[in-house]
């Protein structure tokens, strides 16, 4: 694979084979992103478990203390009753029937989370095979099917991040920008650890944290001594 001289010139001030503290790796993906624009830092970790047992699902949310640094559009589903309910709390689109069509027929997707009351997942479930794949079907255990809608909105808005495992049992996620700098990156990255340790399920054997890397968009894997945390 072709790589550019910015790329090639970053691999020089670090070390691709060491294991960096938490921290110190964040600091190092910082230091070397060379992007003219605020580039998103990544977090990947593999499990030492198999997801294609359901007792072995990885899944939840957590709210990162210091967001993600994205602004994030907010789709909810409701009654109509309670559609100002839903934009007084910070929703970009709420709706029912109306929007379920709008993006059946018009191929919309201007939204990144989607949020639905209880007694709409009838409706919203005709949007299982559009919705599903791009990873924006609401669910209980993301807390994006809740009652409580403008308490999962405002959650939304402030950060709220969902991790699961894909079919390689890797959980890619965003824990802020560059910007950030290490510390803020640093508190977001152990919120999430910490999360991820405490969904470990039963009957993973093992090892559970096999590898862990940081990486902001344009730079290169830093790899995570993340069983610091454990």
């Amino acid at each position: 694979m072709f790589r550019g001289k910015k790329y090639r010139e970053t691999l020089k001030q670090y070390d691709k084979a060491t294991l960096y503290d938490p921290k110190e790796a964040l600091d190092v993906v910082c230091k070397t992103s060379k992007a003219k624009f605020d580039e998103t830092v990544e977090l990947h970790v593999k499990l030492g478990v198999d997801g294609r047992h359901a007792d072995q699902q990885v899944r939840g949310a957590i709210v990162l203390p210091n967001g993600t640094g994205k602004s994030v559009r907010v789709l909810v589903f409701c009654k109509e009753e309670r559609v100002q309910e839903a934009l007084n709390a910070g929703a970009d689109y709420a709706g029912g029937m109306d929007m379920v069509e709008k993006i059946q027929k018009e191929n919309w997707f201007e939204f990144d989370t989607v949020i639905a009351s209880p007694d709409m997942m009838g409706v919203v479930g005709r949007l299982g095979k559009i919705l599903g794949p791009k990873g924006l079907m609401p669910s209980p255990k993301a807390g994006t099917v809740t009652p409580n809608i403008a308490n999962a909105v405002q959650e939304a808005k402030a950060g709220k991040i969902e991790y699961r495992l894909d079919k390689t049992n890797i959980i890619h996620c965003p824990i802020g920008k560059v910007s950030f700098g290490a510390d803020k990156l640093y508190e977001n990255y152990t919120a999430l650890i910490a999360a991820i340790i405490k969904a470990k399920p039963a009957a993973a054997k093992g090892q559970y944290i096999r590898t862990c890397v940081t990486a902001s968009t344009m730079g290169p894997g830093v790899k995570i001594n993340a069983n610091k945390q454990l």
